[in-house]
């Protein structure tokens, strides 16, 4: 079930992916929805992610459709000498952008780079592994450690996000990792393997945003402030309908703004000289903050989202409302066929769903549209006939000895 467009991107490039659960997937898909060619191989009967929560009523996955689409599914007993030959004869198979291998499996023995490269010396594998040292971690065990969990709500009890950021932030790292080794090979010929560790997507990160520099120039860490924005003003209020809106100002014009479309500019510029802070500056708002706040709580009290909206689109506000799952679906604009990267889509055993396509957008070459995620193992003859020129027969052999999945 290829899903590239001859203009697409990533025309042309054909990643074999062997993983679970997120990160991997995500990268792969990224690149597939780019216009690569992506083989998902997992062992007969789907990986330990094939049943992964959201459900839909028959037990099928939403989960697993959502993060393979434009993929192909090839289903191999990867536990038998057999299987493992087919799955290495998938990864090195010839072609010009072909031989590149994504995983976040453990890439040991007939898996190993150094096996692989064997029979295909240009061979580019990536892969992502828990700890640098080669040690497990999932995105919960490693942003435990992040210090996020702690600098969220309103003490120091830690939060979990719901959110697996490490896991995304890492699947588009992987990708830009295929990508520049890639981009070697194109240049110098040679393939390598490229390694990245989930814990040290979480550490660039961490320091990326200032927040170790913050410890060791200033000798502090981050402390709890609840719904706050962090270093400017920014927090949620409640309207009178029971909804929450999210405001932020951090450039004086957007401050001005507020103060403006609420009335309460005069009433704003007392609270600076109060509580001796500039409130032209994102420092001295946020330290005034709490002040600032007390003023919004009522104005916000007195009116409906809906009225809230009438004073602030198109008044240079920075504001948004608060919506769970279903509301971002059923009342979001942005959600829906508006948005040009949304298409509606029959995903086989799940049903019709809103799906998106890649969010970038090229102004000269054409992206796949959306496309479906493939049912567990449907291209495996496919492959096997297409990519190794196997004989029907033979494929037929092979399956009747539980060598390869539905074919």
């Amino acid at each position: 079930m290829q899903n590239t467009t001859r203009h697409a991107p990533l025309a042309g490039l054909r990643i074999v992916e062997v993983s679970a659960f997120i990160a991997a997937p995500l990268g792969a898909m990224t690149l597939a929805q780019l216009g690569a060619e992506v083989i998902r191989i997992d062992p007969i009967g789907g990986n330990i992610d094939y049943r992964r929560w959201p459900l839909a009523a028959n037990g099928n996955s939403i989960y697993w459709a959502s993060l393979n689409k434009s993929k192909q599914s090839v289903t191999l007993a990867l536990d038998t000498p057999e299987g493992q030959e087919l799955a290495s004869a998938i990864m090195c198979a010839p072609g010009e952008g072909a031989g590149i291998v994504l995983t976040n499996l453990p890439a040991k023995g007939w898996m190993s780079y150094e096996a692989l490269s064997k029979r295909r010396t240009d061979l580019i594998m990536m892969r992502l592994t828990g700890n640098f040292d080669g040690s497990a971690a999932v995105d919960y065990t490693v942003n435990c450690a992040s210090g996020f969990p702690i600098a969220t709500g309103s003490d120091r009890a830690p939060v979990n996000h719901v959110l697996p950021a490490w896991d995304i932030a890492a699947g588009l790292y992987l990708s830009t990792g295929v990508l520049s080794a890639e981009r070697v090979r194109s240049r110098e010929g040679c393939g390598q393997e490229v390694t990245l560790a989930l814990s040290d997507v979480m550490l660039a990160t961490v320091g990326n945003l200032g927040y170790i520099g913050d410890v060791q120039v200033n000798g502090v860490s981050r402390e709890p402030i609840g719904n706050h924005l962090y270093g400017a003003f920014g927090r949620n209020f409640a309207t009178s309908d029971g909804r929450e809106v999210m405001v932020a100002a951090i450039s004086n014009r957007q401050w001005k703004a507020l103060g403006c479309a609420t009335a309460l500019a005069e009433r704003f510029e007392m609270i600076g000289p109060l509580m001796d802070v500039d409130l032209s500056t994102e420092g001295g708002r946020f330290h005034a903050r709490r002040a600032i706040a007390a003023v919004l709580e009522p104005w916000f009290a007195a009116r409906t989202v809906n009225e809230v909206s009438e004073r602030f689109d198109g008044s240079g506000v920075l504001w948004g409302v608060y919506r769970d799952f279903r509301q971002l679906v059923e009342e979001d604009p942005r959600c829906s066929v508006e948005n040009p990267m949304f298409e509606q889509v029959d995903h086989p055993g799940i049903g019709r769903v809103l799906t998106p396509r890649t969010p970038l957008s090229f102004a000269g070459t054409q992206a796949p549209r959306a496309a479906i995620a493939p049912t567990l193992g449907e291209d495996t003859r496919g492959v096997l006939e297409g990519l190794l020129g196997l004989t029907p027969a033979k494929v037929d052999e092979l399956r009747e000895r539980g060598i390869v999945g539905q074919a």
